[in-house]
């Protein structure tokens, strides 16, 4: 169950906290002791899910409203070459840069085992409003892999974020 049953997405005061497993409930608690996304994340590897070695994406945007300002990090935890007695942990640090975003994905393609993502996380050009960008993300996921997408855009002038959520099932 840990490998499906997890908080995909937590808010600890000025930091968003997004993953693709149960590393998000680390990422906070150890952020919450003060500890940094790279920290919390040095405690965890990838899934344990033979033969695959499923990484571990994360990610933390971090927002100052009263700067109208914010940051972002991307990471990958995954099998050293799906060797499941190392680890590679991979660290990203962003700066905003307007109408530009990073993607980072699990896998770079189908295969027996899967493999797994490569490279830095790839630079995408972002849509002006949130239900472009969940449009453009779900209509280029693949029919048969896809189950949901969460978007969520925080607004810098400090007020409420707004979430758009699509399942297949519903």
């Amino acid at each position: 169950p840990h490998l499906i049953i997890y908080y995909p997405v937590r808010v600890l005061g000025n930091k968003t906290i997004v993953t693709n497993g149960d590393q998000t409930d680390t990422i906070y608690e150890l952020m919450d002791k003060q500890m940094t996304f790279e920290q919390a994340l040095r405690t965890r590897e990838f899934e344990d899910d033979a033969p695959n070695f499923t990484p571990r994406i994360s990610g933390a945007l971090y927002y100052c409203f009263e700067e109208n300002a914010f940051t972002y990090k991307l990471s990958i935890l995954k099998s050293a070459n799906g060797r499941p007695e190392a680890c590679n942990r991979y660290f990203y640090n962003y700066a905003p840069e307007n109408g530009i975003g990073h993607f980072i994905h699990t896998y770079k393609c189908d295969g027996n085992p899967i493999p797994s993502f490569y490279g830095e996380p790839e630079e995408v050009e972002l849509p002006n409003t949130a239900e472009e960008l969940a449009d453009i993300v779900w209509s280029n996921l693949n029919a048969d892999n896809k189950v949901s997408l969460f978007v969520r855009a925080i607004p810098l002038d400090g007020s409420e974020a707004s979430e758009i959520i699509i399942n297949k099932n519903i």
